[in-house]
C-alpha cells in the first residue's frame, strides 16, 4: 500500500499540497464545507506518490463529500487527475483496473452532477420531471457531450500515468541489461586472464621441466667425460648454458607477462621442432623422426600445442626412459588433420604421473584436438590429433 520513497519526494509533494491549499485560502473560501474539499484534495496530491490507494481513497471521499453539500466543481478537483495518474503510474495491477474504473465512473458522476446543478430546480417531483422531460434532448446532448469530455480527461490521465511506468520499466530494464552487459564482460575478462594465467603456468612448466632435464643430462655426461674427453664435457657445458639462458629468458618473459599482462610469451611453432630435436639429442636422447602426407597450414595456436606437447614428451622420455634414451616421433599429415605420436620404453616409473598429462591434454583440448597417453607393451605412447585452421604456412619437420 506505502511505495518507499526518498525524503525530498515525500518534502516536495507536500510543500506543493500545502501551497495550493495556501493558494486557494488566499482566493477566499466560502463557509466551513469547500474548506474540508480543498483540504481533502490537497492530501489526495500530497500522498499520491506515496499511496496511490490512499490517494484514490481520499479522493473519492472527498468527492461525496463536495456532492452532498451540493458545491460547485472547484480547480482543487485537478488533484483528481494525479490521483488518476499515480493509481496506473506507481500502483499494482489491481489497482490500475480500480484506478481506471474511477476514470470512467468519475466522468459519469461528473456528468450527473453538472446536469443535475443545470436543470433540477426546486419543486414537487412532477414539475423536476415535467422540466426534464421538456428539455430531454438538450440534457441528452449536453450530457454526452459532458461525459466524452470528462471521459477523455480522467482516462488521458490515467493512460499518461500507464505509458509514465512503462518508460521507467524500460529504462529499469536497460539499465539492469546494462549491469548485466558489464558485470558478463567483466566475468569473461576475469575468465580471460585466468585462462592466460593457466596457459602461462603451463608454458611455465614446458620450459622449466625441458630445460632442466636437458641440463641434469648435459651436466652428468659432462661429469662423466671431464677426464677422458675434455672436448665432449666442453661442449656439454656450452650446451648446458645455452639451454639455462634460453630457459632464463622465457621465465622473465613469462614472469613479466604474469605479473603486468603485456609483453609477448614465447610463441614456439613447428619450425622450432629441428631445434629441440638437436637440443635433446645433444642431451642423449636419440630422437628419430617420421614423417607422412603432405604438410598443410596450421594455426598458430595450433602450432604451440604441438610444439609444447612434443617438448614435454620427450622430456619425459628423457627423463624416465629406459637405457638407451631413444623415442620415435611419427607425424602424418591427412586432409584436415595433423596427427603425432612419441613413443618410448619406459621404465618402472609410472610414465603418467605428473601434472605433465593434464597439461598436454588440456593443451590438445583447446587447440580442438584429441589426446591419449598409454602403455603399449613396454613402449608409453603419446597420441594427439590437432584439426588444421589454415592462416599461415609452415615449415615441414624433418
Amino acid at each position: 500500500m506505502f511505495r518507499t520513497l526518498k525524503p525530498h519526494q515525500l518534502v516536495i509533494d507536500f510543500v506543493i499540497a500545502c501551497a495550493a491549499f495556501l493558494v486557494r485560502g488566499w482566493l477566499g473560501f466560502d463557509g466551513a464545507p469547500i474548506i474540508v474539499v480543498v483540504f481533502g484534495m490537497a492530501v489526495t496530491y500530497a500522498v499520491h506518490r506515496y499511496s496511490p490507494l490512499l490517494s484514490l481513497i481520499v479522493a473519492w471521499t472527498t468527492v461525496v463529500l463536495q456532492l452532498s453539500f451540493s458545491l460547485a466543481p472547484d480547480f482543487a478537483n485537478l488533484a483528481i487527475l494525479v490521483m488518476l495518474f499515480a493509481t496506473s503510474a506507481y500502483g499494482d495491477k489491481p489497482l490500475r483496473w480500480v484506478g481506471l474504473a474511477s476514470a470512467v465512473v468519475g466522468a459519469g458522476v461528473a456528468t450527473i452532477y453538472l446536469l443535475a446543478q443545470g436543470y433540477v430546480t426546486s419543486g414537487s417531483a412532477t414539475e423536476i420531471i415535467s422540466q426534464m422531460v421538456s428539455n430531454l434532448p438538450r440534457i441528452l446532448l449536453i450530457g454526452s457531450a459532458s461525459f466524452i469530455g470528462f471521459a477523455i480527461l480522467f482516462v488521458l490521465s490515467w493512460t499518461l500515468g500507464l505509458l509514465y511506468r512503462t518508460l521507467i520499466e524500460s529504462r529499469a530494464r536497460g539499465a539492469a541489461a546494462q549491469r548485466a552487459r558489464v558485470e558478463a564482460k567483466e566475468a569473461g575478462r576475469e575468465v580471460a586472464i585466468e585462462q592466460e594465467r593457466s596457459r602461462i603456468a603451463r608454458d611455465m612448466h614446458d620450459v622449466v621441466a625441458h630445460s632442466l632435464a636437458v641440463v641434469i643430462a648435459q651436466a652428468d655426461g659432462a661429469r662423466y667425460a671431464m677426464k677422458t674427453d675434455p672436448e665432449t664435457a666442453d661442449e656439454a657445458l656450452a650446451t648446458i648454458s645455452t639451454t639455462a639462458r634460453e630457459a632464463l629468458g622465457d621465465v622473465r618473459l613469462l614472469l613479466g607477462q604474469l605479473r603486468h599482462s603485456q609483453g609477448e610469451a614465447p610463441q614456439p611453432v613447428l619450425a622450432d621442432l629441428s631445434r629441440l630435436f638437436d637440443q635433446l639429442r645433444a642431451s642423449g636422447l636419440d630422437v628419430r623422426t617420421v614423417e607422412t602426407g603432405e604438410p598443410h597450414p596450421l594455426g598458430t595456436g595450433q602450432q604451440i600445442a604441438v610444439y609444447r606437447i612434443v617438448q614435454e614428451s620427450l622430456t619425459n622420455a628423457l627423463r624416465h626412459g629406459a637405457d638407451p634414451k631413444e623415442a620415435l616421433v611419427r607425424f602424418e599429415w591427412t586432409e584436415n588433420t595433423l596427427e603425432f605420436e612419441v613413443a618410448n620404453v619406459f621404465t618402472t616409473m609410472n610414465p603418467s604421473g605428473g601434472h605433465g598429462i593434464d597439461g598436454m591434454r588440456e593443451r590438445a583440448v583447446l587447440a580442438g584436438g584429441t589426446f591419449s597417453a598409454e602403455p603399449r607393451g613396454d613402449v608409453f605412447v603419446i597420441t594427439t590429433t590437432i584439426p588444421a585452421m589454415p592462416t599461415e604456412a609452415i615449415t615441414v619437420v624433418k
